[in-house]
């Protein structure tokens, strides 16, 4: 029997057509809706399950040719959105409102570049359309004020209903809370575990976040009372573990990664940063100063995704010390390539746990 050009029909060749991370039909996952008919023109819309998925242009081109095997079919206009799905509230951490999904960026030791990562990836994904906040729960040595560019800025604080509210600073579409903003330029932070736990949850708690896809916390190093907080605070969508390829490194980044998941927080991946160097004179050329391969091995060996490897490049630091990171400033060069993906990954794992869950 011949197939009919409506409504029905096009859902029906849509079927087969799956989200390729979440391996399910794009139909039955109400990715498709708005599905109009005007002659031989069809529209409809597709809904991501976030604006930074990698393969969205491989997804729309899948549905267009599904939908030009029916009859009658002159033309197809496909708008695209998306909607990042809300992370499962557990009934003993409280969640924070308007906040989708909170991510940790972490690591086991210092010195492995872990705020420039966070900073690039939280400035990645709102490039994609997300609306992304940024926690620099590092409270001994704030640094993503400086390489977000806000250094000078000031955050207002409020009287609220619950005490004091502060309102986030904004550059490049990231909203940010630092401890960078409360105190003066040199001044050290002398604080006990207590103390460090307060300002946390005042971080969580006490800010005008408004509606965001993505809580990124910028993690001190090591395995104390900061991740513990977080971690027993909040649910969360998953930590990220930053490593460079060094043994060194990859040692305390398994302890970091252990650690969550004794406390049953989901590992989204490894990132391997510093993965190489490329210098400026001689860009086609690459040197393993740090050593090669560790992130992938240990990804491997604890059946984890690897969810990108970033190289060494001197804009890279030059942006992160000019306040302007290197997916803003460079984003053809390899280590904005590779910190973009990075972001993507991180972005589709989430949306995978959240569905799944």
């Amino acid at each position: 029997m011949a197939q009919t050009l409506d409504v029905a029909s096009v859902l029906e060749v849509l079927r087969p057509v799956e989200d390729p991370e979440l391996r399910k039909s794009l139909v039955e996952l109400n990715m498709i809706r708005n599905v109009k008919i005007d002659g031989g023109n069809v529209s409809f819309t597709l809904v991501l399950t976030t604006p930074a998925c990698p393969l969205r242009e491989f997804i729309v081109e899948d549905c267009e040719r599904a939908v030009k095997t029916l009859p009658g079919v002159e033309a197809i206009a496909v708008e695209v959105t998306a909607e990042p799905p809300q992370q499962k509230q557990l009934p003993d951490r409280q969640g924070i409102d308007g906040v989708k999904n909170i991510i940790a960026v972490s690591s086991g030791k210092g010195g492995v570049g872990k705020s420039t990562v966070a900073v690039n990836v939280a400035v990645a994904l709102a490039q994609s359309g997300a609306k992304v906040g940024l926690i620099d729960a590092d409270i001994y040595g704030p640094n993503t004020l400086i390489m977000l560019g806000l250094s000078d800025a000031q955050v207002n604080v409020q009287q609220g209903s619950q005490g004091e509210v502060l309102e986030p600073a904004f550059n490049y579409g990231v909203k940010l809370v630092s401890m960078g903003f409360l105190i003066d330029k040199d001044q050290p932070v002398i604080w006990r575990g207590p103390m460090l736990n307060g300002i946390i949850r005042q971080f969580l708690y006490q800010v005008q976040w408004g509606d965001l896809d993505y809580l990124l916390v910028d993690m001190p190093p090591g395995t104390g009372d900061a991740q513990l907080t977080l971690a027993q605070a909040v649910p969360m969508a998953g930590a990220v573990i930053v490593t460079t390829p060094q043994t060194v490194a990859l040692s305390d980044a398994r302890r970091g990664l252990r650690m969550f998941q004794q406390l049953q927080v989901p590992i989204l991946g490894i990132v391997e940063n510093m993965s190489y160097f490329i210098p400026p004179d001689r860009p086609d050329q690459q040197y393993d100063i740090f050593g090669s391969g560790g992130g992938k091995r240990t990804s491997e060996e604890l059946g984890l995704p690897l969810l990108g490897c970033v190289p060494l490049e001197i804009p890279l630091r030059e942006g992160g010390d000019r306040g302007i990171p290197i997916v803003i400033e460079a984003p053809t060069s390899a280590s904005a390539k590779a910190l973009t993906s990075v972001a993507q990954n991180i972005a589709a794992r989430v949306s995978v746990a959240a569905l799944a869950s």
